[in-house]
């Protein structure tokens, strides 16, 4: 949406503000991927050239959604252990260490 609000309708557009306006040379198919469908991750320097050259800042970019489960912390694990803390590092469902209490 920042992009049409600023009268860029095409990824080739977005490729050419890019490398004129922030120096960055994105492949014809990231720049596509970036028009149709939602990005899992963005490098922040990617991120800042998109801004430097659509003249916007992060947020008229980024949509939040729903937060992602948060991982049970050390204190809720300690039920498991009848109130105390484990002696080491434990593993939850395939997951890192804990780190010690």
């Amino acid at each position: 949406m920042a992009a049409a609000e600023r009268g860029v309708w095409t990824g080739t557009q977005l490729r050419r503000l890019l490398v004129e306006k922030a120096g960055l040379e994105l492949s014809a198919a990231s720049v596509s991927a970036l028009f149709t469908k939602q990005p899992s991750q963005v490098k922040l320097s990617t991120l800042a050239a998109l801004c430097t050259a659509l003249d916007c800042a992060p947020g008229d970019l980024l949509v939040l959604g729903p937060a992602a489960p948060v991982p049970a912390s050390g204190t809720a694990l300690a039920g498991l252990s009848g109130g105390r803390p484990s002696p080491g590092p434990s593993r939850v469902a395939g997951r890192r260490s804990l780190p010690p209490l």
